[in-house]
């Protein structure tokens, strides 16, 4: 262990008090703050499973004071600052690891937060009704390996289920589709105001979130100011205003614009083909294991053949889905190569198409900065080479960026030339970090990106 400046190290701070702790923080390096974050995050993923298991064994054998509640998760709440609804949820976490003890182990290696853990119970528990049981084994290890390690997002995760499911497909809708679950509750309050609170479909979700992402979009002052207000702020301005359009439209049945779409992205040959071959899919998967074996056995699974429908706010959609809106929709077609990479147009034009950003979008979903979330709007197209040096508007030399890391690559002061862009033979950006932040600059890939995880 280190001893730092002012003999305060990093294992002090993480294993002291939290009173006065940004008096300790401040005399460490910013390296060092950063090893107490990460070690922090660490120790809690340890003790959150030490919590789940003494809860769960006081649910298996309670005593009198457990026993006074309606259940061990309210005993749990109860006596600390948890409200009802965590608590149930971490109880609920350990009794359902008990049937599943590959699951409990990775989550009690740190290896997988509480809430991937509930997600991947939730498949293990109600699997898709095509899904022979002999095949829940080696969904389970695929789900374990999607939820693993720092890369790991819960869109990921999603997507590897979507993927289960598209290859298991059944009649049944998965409860992120299933409309018949939506609820929304309006009530006034007593000081006068309106709450609202709901739960919706990803589709409905979509179609809200792309409803008010232009409307909810930062405003700068006419002095130039950056506008002041919050996220929330700003998505609720969004929301009065998306109500007030529809009740002028509503009165004069003018539509004064394009109205947001919802955009689904999907290949042409998931799109078309019939459900008769998921049918046989299933069919063959469980008359003799060969299809899901050959899929899964392997550590980084391939799964890049296969494809779900994906929206750009709401991620994974089911193919039958997919399908119902493409009965009713416009469609644009992007033209790929073998990787799903676009193929190129206009490369002598210095601005990206429309037909570009399209492709862009279906290439990168988000911004393709390494562990970065942002939506396709909230992003720029940029030349990885830049035009004024030569640089053409080609898929080969254009990624989706958000604001924030489009200004870290190109002109924020200190950071220009630190991280590099460069189009992998799969022809999808790949993004190599100084060697202040990794020392033998590993390549990252975006952590939108699907499929199995290629380490160097």
């Amino acid at each position: 262990m280190t001893t730092v400046n002012d003999f305060v190290s990093v294992g002090d701070v993480v294993a002291g008090s939290a009173t006065g702790v940004r008096g300790r923080l401040w005399r460490l390096r910013p390296a060092e703050v950063r090893d107490v974050a990460v070690s922090v995050s660490a120790e809690i993923l340890r003790l959150e499973a030490i919590r789940v298991a003494a809860v769960d064994e006081l649910a298996l054998n309670p005593d009198e004071q457990v026993l006074c509640y309606r259940g061990v998760g309210r005993w749990l709440a109860a006596n600390t600052m948890l409200q009802n609804a965590a608590g149930n949820k971490i109880a609920a976490l350990g009794a359902a690891l008990r049937s599943f003890p590959d699951i409990a182990a990775q989550f009690e290696a740190g290896d997988l937060s509480l809430d991937h853990a509930a997600i991947i119970v939730a498949f293990c528990e109600s699997p898709p009704k095509g899904m022979p049981t002999t095949a829940l084994p080696s969904c389970m290890k695929t789900l374990l390996a999607a939820a693993s390690g720092v890369e790991a997002t819960t869109i990921k995760l999603r997507y590897a289920i979507a993927v289960l499911e598209r290859i298991f497909e059944s009649d049944d809708t998965p409860p992120g589709e299933d409309d018949d679950l939506n609820v929304l509750r309006i009530a006034p309050t007593l000081n006068g105001r309106v709450a609202i609170k709901g739960d919706f479909d990803a589709l409905t979700g979509e179609m809200l979130l792309s409803a008010l992402s232009g409307l909810s979009m930062p405003k700068p002052a006419a002095d130039g100011t950056p506008d002041q207000r919050s996220a929330a702020k700003r998505t609720a301005d969004a929301f009065t205003e998306l109500i007030r359009r529809y009740l002028d439209n509503a009165m004069t049945r003018v539509d004064g614009g394009q109205r947001p779409h919802v955009n689904v992205h999907i290949t042409a040959k998931d799109l078309a083909e019939h459900r008769e071959c998921a049918t046989m899919r299933s069919e063959t998967a469980s008359n003799d294991g060969e299809f899901y074996g050959s899929a899964f056995d392997d550590d980084e699974p391939d799964v890049e053949d296969l494809d779900v429908g994906y929206m750009p706010w709401m991620g994974p959609l089911s193919v039958s889905l997919t399908r119902m809106l493409a009965c009713d929709c416009m469609l644009s077609t992007v033209l790929m190569d073998g990787n799903g990479a676009p193929l190129d147009a206009t490369p002598h034009k210095r601005l990206v198409t429309p037909e570009q950003r399209t492709a862009l979008i279906a290439r990168d979903k988000g911004c393709a900065f390494p562990n970065c979330d942002a939506v396709p709007a909230w992003c720029d197209a940029h030349h990885i080479k830049p035009w004024s040096v030569g640089g053409l508007t080609v898929m080969d030399n254009l990624t989706l960026l958000c604001r924030s890391h489009h200004r870290l690559i190109h002109s924020t002061s200190g950071f220009r030339g630190i991280w590099e862009i460069k189009m992998g033979t799969d022809h999808k950006p790949w993004f190599i970090p100084p060697s202040g932040i990794d020392p033998k600059q590993r390549r990252r890939r975006s952590t939108t990106r699907q499929g199995p995880v290629h380490r160097d």
